[in-house]
């Protein structure tokens, strides 16, 4: 009975080493398979969907230690669910950098109108401003106090303009557009101030 016993153990004991020996190889495949499908996606993951990128590496650091552990079962089991969260991933990114190019596509034709209409404003006020502060009456709905803060929201709106310029030429459209776009509000907001129209 006791040799009986010493040879089922033995034998339960090959089978085991036998099965985990099988599921090595896989497991292997798994963490090689997991690491090239992130590689070429990281870069773009990190950028637009950098929380589900830190998931996906939690899960892969998982099964990792799990095969210096050689928990071999452990990684074939897990290995589906990763390949899942990589799958999504992947599409989640691809979506986010997709949505991003449409707004930078938007924001460059929108500087384009900007950077035409802006300059003529700004100058018009500069204009406005130079005749005004020469005249010894104002015109109607104008005062003194509006001709002196269309003179210091000029050099604001210039500096801002610089601004927005300046981010248009290093390809920063979106922050160019929006720089652009509150110096109009102000352009727009002076001219009223000064009697002007703006088209």
């Amino acid at each position: 009975m006791k040799k009986l016993s010493v040879w089922l153990l033995t034998s339960l004991v090959a089978v085991l080493i036998v099965d985990c020996a099988n599921q090595k190889v896989p497991a292997e495949a798994a963490i090689a398979n997991a690491e090239s499908a992130i590689a070429p996606i990281r870069d773009a993951a990190q950028k637009y969907v950098p929380d589900q990128m830190q998931a996906v590496d939690a899960q892969l650091n998982s099964l990792k230690d799990s095969l210096a552990k050689g928990d071999y079962a452990a990684v074939v089991a897990g290995a589906p669910a990763l390949t899942t969260a990589i799958s999504s991933l992947k599409d989640a990114a691809a979506a986010k950098q997709a949505d991003a190019e449409a707004a930078i596509a938007k924001a460059k034709d929108a500087w384009t109108g900007l950077s035409t209409d802006l300059p003529k404003m700004v100058d018009a006020i500069q204009s406005r401003v130079d005749v005004l502060s020469k005249s010894h009456h104002l015109p109607k709905g104008v005062t003194k106090d509006s001709l002196a803060a269309a003179k210091s929201g000029l050099d604001s709106m210039k500096g801002a303009w610089s601004d927005a310029s300046n981010a248009a030429t290093s390809g920063d459209f979106t922050t160019a557009v929006t720089k652009a776009q509150a110096v109009k509000d102000q352009a727009t907001q002076i001219m009223q101030s000064l009697g002007m129209t703006s088209s």
